[in-house]
């Protein structure tokens, strides 16, 4: 969701109040969306991604290339979803470590097991939503680049750029550097 992280990023550096934000999504439908219903969920989700990371990283975000603007992106993904960090963390970053560089799909239900281990909600989900949660998992991997496509689940070494680091090490975000760069 780049193009729209881009116009939730500018909203959040200009400060805009709850009014000139409800008016932003509802009236001017600045995500362009074919109902306000779906310009606020995906407007909610993008702005708790981005509040979940330091301020400094939303004009990168906001203007920043491609690039960098997704990397930023995926920092503030990793930041605000337990699920993706613990993923990448446990499955991805182990796979990277062990030169096995394609993932399989059976591994999915493994690391849901795992998380089951540690909450049993996990065990209530339905089928459908288990699929859902791995297709958009695989999606942010494909779009931050850590994966190949979502067809051949071929793990891509990642390559931080410079002023994502640089911005993450400003911040304190060391940490989730680390988990970016696989090194946890």
């Amino acid at each position: 969701m780049l193009p729209e992280s881009r116009i939730v990023a500018r909203l959040l550096i200009a400060g805009v109040n709850d009014s000139e934000w409800g008016h932003a999504m509802r009236v001017d439908n600045v995500l362009q969306k074919g109902s306000p219903a779906t310009a606020i969920r995906q407007a909610r989700l993008i702005r708790l991604r981005l509040e979940s990371v330091s301020s400094s990283l939303w004009p990168l975000v906001a203007s920043g290339d491609k690039e960098v603007a997704t990397q930023a992106l995926f920092a503030a993904a990793l930041s605000h979803s337990v699920l993706l960090r613990d993923f990448v963390m446990d499955v991805v970053a182990d796979h990277v470590r062990r030169l096995e560089m394609t993932l399989a799909p059976r591994e999915w239900e493994q690391f849901l097991a795992d998380c089951e281990a540690r909450d049993p909600a996990v065990g209530t989900w339905s089928e459908s939503t288990r699929r859902k949660h791995l297709q958009v998992v695989l999606r942010i991997l494909a779009e931050a680049r850590y994966l190949e496509s979502t067809k051949t689940l071929r793990l891509i070494q990642p390559h931080t750029h410079p002023d994502v680091a640089s911005a993450l090490k400003d911040a304190g975000e060391q940490r989730l550097l680390a988990l970016m760069e696989l090194h946890v």
